[in-house]
């Protein structure tokens, strides 16, 4: 296979802090390749470097010669002054642009003669792109073209740019966290259009699932270096797991013998100097080896809540509404203790609004909600890192407690307690303003959870956070004895910590549903499979009960006036259409007439349809 995309010895520093050096993998044409990594390890950086946005202060990046690359970052930046329309179908290519121009045309917007457009479009054989570009547009439900992208939220201009670099369809695509901002639904088209395609691929993503099914390699940013693995995320996971341990069992090894020699080193001076100098140089060596043993840091912590009562929160007969919107419509519903809740729907369903109405952020229209007196939230939100840039980690945490219960009858300090949470003392130093989007995603979840809240409501937590934090939390909620109400797209996620799963069907309905996320998923394509069967068995029984012609008849005098009718009606629509085909390619008529008319050509197609049907079936009667 041809390489699309050659890293050769890339070392990238912020000051003090070296992100990897002598960084060199490469990336083979048909490969979709995964970047893992903790946070802070570099991967944005990394994807901003091989983009053009950024520099290394060594190494190179080479992309094979012809090649159109597209880049989608994590957090996309436009002008706010452009329309959706102009952000989505931004592009260097003439496909594009044809398709953008015939689009707008139809439309009635800007000055183009869609009559020429049809014939680029004919020529260059877009109409399938045409359709292909509609599909993307409608799966984001990117539905706001006329909007100014100033006016978007940051979720929606994610959509709109990762629709904008699937649309221009590059040979390599680089994506950063693609699945972030996407509802449930979103994220399984996108993996489903990823994986059936031939397009070469390097991405970052924390979706273990979409990672699973779509990647056919995974490169792991770890101490500064990279390891590459043929295969999917479960492949990884086995090849890593056997690394580490082949890693620590040499680390064992030299931990041994460095006892023999650190001996040997602290003999007198003088019995040292008779010594070979390789032997001395060998021990430090041996030294810098046994301390690269570091343990993988992970959290091993009993989950910790204050005492939750009998009583938690009960709602009745809750309703809410936006307008028209309808975001609750007489909503009961009591919550147990121990309770695990998924909310899952698409955006713009009421997720958010409803977990700001169960903590009392919002009030609802109308209803009644009372919440236990020993119910003590914590509620992380999509929009909750409002630190102070200016204060270190550790003051961040002390702000909040010196000490942090861990346990029933076990403390640690804000340091050990960070240091278990992936902040290592050295890093609690750090600024805020140092930390990469995800430790700071990190650094805001470790606050909410130092106070201890037996209630925790979780809005989109998996966003931007690294899978080492990913299955720390997963544990952590596994263990968790208090209630829990999270909003996720992660569908991983989802499986290891809820036990049933709210669905907001929009229009203030809301099913409950007992089981996982991908229980969830099973059933409701055993749904569609069973509606599917019960539509054929449907037409084969409306077949069947056909009246049986026991002998051939003719057409009556009525059915063949009708006949004679279709048949000149026919020669009209054909006439028409043909007229109507030469004046749209003559290049005189105004832009309303152009859209009328286009419009009338796709009327005509139909209706000649409809009267064909009708037409072949005299015809057999009158054959009889």
């Amino acid at each position: 296979m041809a390489s699309f995309l050659q890293v050769e010895n890339l070392t990238k520093s912020f000051g003090d802090l070296t992100l990897f050096e002598g960084l060199k993998f490469s990336v083979e044409e048909n490969q979709r390749v995964a970047l893992v990594a903790r946070n802070g390890a570099g991967k944005s950086t990394l994807l901003n470097i091989i983009s053009g946005k950024d520099s290394a202060e060594a190494g190179a990046i080479v992309f094979r010669n012809g090649i159109t690359v597209g880049y989608l970052d994590q957090d996309p930046e436009y002008n706010s002054d452009l329309t959706v329309y102009q952000a989505a179908f931004a592009s260097s290519s003439e496909m594009v642009e044809v398709v953008r121009n015939y689009e707008l045309a139809v439309r009635g917007k800007g000055d183009y003669d869609l009559g020429e457009l049809i014939e680029k479009m004919d020529h260059m054989k877009a109409w399938d792109y045409e359709v292909r570009v509609k599909q993307i547009l409608t799966r984001f439900k990117v539905d706001f073209l006329d909007k100014k992208m100033g006016e978007l939220s940051g979720g929606q201009r994610k959509r709109v740019a990762l629709a904008n670099v699937l649309i221009n369809e590059p040979d390599f695509l680089i994506l950063d966290e693609p699945t972030n901002h996407l509802d449930l639904e979103m994220v399984e088209w996108l993996e489903g259009y990823l994986s059936s395609s031939s397009i070469t691929l390097l991405m970052v993503t924390h979706d273990r699932y979409f990672l699973d099914r779509v990647c056919t390699d995974i490169i792991e940013i770890d101490a500064k270096t990279c390891f590459q693995y043929k295969g999917n995320y479960t492949y990884f996971l086995e090849k890593r797991q056997q690394r580490t341990e082949a890693h620590a069992a040499s680390v064992e090894k030299a931990v041994n013998l460095l006892r023999r020699e650190q001996d040997w080193m602290n003999r007198q001076p003088q019995a040292r100097g008779t010594k070979a100098k390789y032997r001395i140089d060998a021990f430090y060596d041996l030294k810098d080896k046994a301390n690269s043993g570091r343990r993988e840091d992970s959290v091993d912590i009993s989950s910790a809540s204050s005492r939750l009562g009998g009583k938690i929160i009960s709602m009745e007969g809750v309703s809410k509404k936006f307008g028209s919107q309808i975001i609750l419509n007489d909503l009961d519903y009591i919550f147990s203790r121990g309770e695990k809740v998924g909310i899952v729907g698409d955006n713009g369903a009421g997720k958010t609004t409803f977990l700001q109405i169960a903590t009392g952020e919002m009030q609802a229209d109308s209803g009644k909600i009372e919440v236990g007196e020993t119910v003590v939230f914590g509620y992380y939100r999509q929009d909750g890192l409002q630190f102070d840039e200016t204060k270190k980690v550790i003051d961040i945490a002390r702000d909040i407690a010196e000490v942090v219960k861990v346990g029933k009858d076990k403390t640690l300090t804000v340091s050990q307690f960070l240091t278990l949470f992936l902040f290592p003392p050295d890093s609690q130093q750090s600024f805020v303003s140092k930390l990469s989007g995800g430790e700071k995603r990190r650094l805001y979840l470790l606050t909410i959870l130092m106070k201890s809240p037996n209630f925790l409501v979780l809005d989109e937590p998996t966003n931007d956070l690294d899978i080492l934090t990913l299955n720390v939390l997963e544990d952590y909620l596994r263990d968790f004895a208090g209630c829990l109400l999270v909003v996720s797209h992660d569908r991983y996620f989802m499986d290891k910590v809820v036990d049933h799963i709210f669905i907001f069907e929009g229009n203030g309905v809301i099913k409950d549903f007992v089981g996982s996320y991908s229980e969830l998923r099973d059933f409701k394509m055993e749904q569609e499979k069973q509606e599917k069967k019960e539509r054929r068995d449907t037409k084969t029984t409306v077949d069947v009960k056909k009246p049986k012609v026991d002998r051939p008849r003719k057409l009556t005098f009525k059915e063949k006036m009708e006949l004679e009718a279709l048949e000149k009606e026919l020669d009209d629509l054909s006439m028409e259409k043909a007229t109507l085909e030469t004046e749209l390619s003559s290049g005189t008529l105004s832009s309303t007439l152009l859209v009328d008319k286009s419009t009338r050509v796709g009327d005509i197609l139909s209706i000649v349809e409809e009267k064909e049907m009708r037409w072949l079936e005299l015809n057999e009667i009158d054959g009889d």
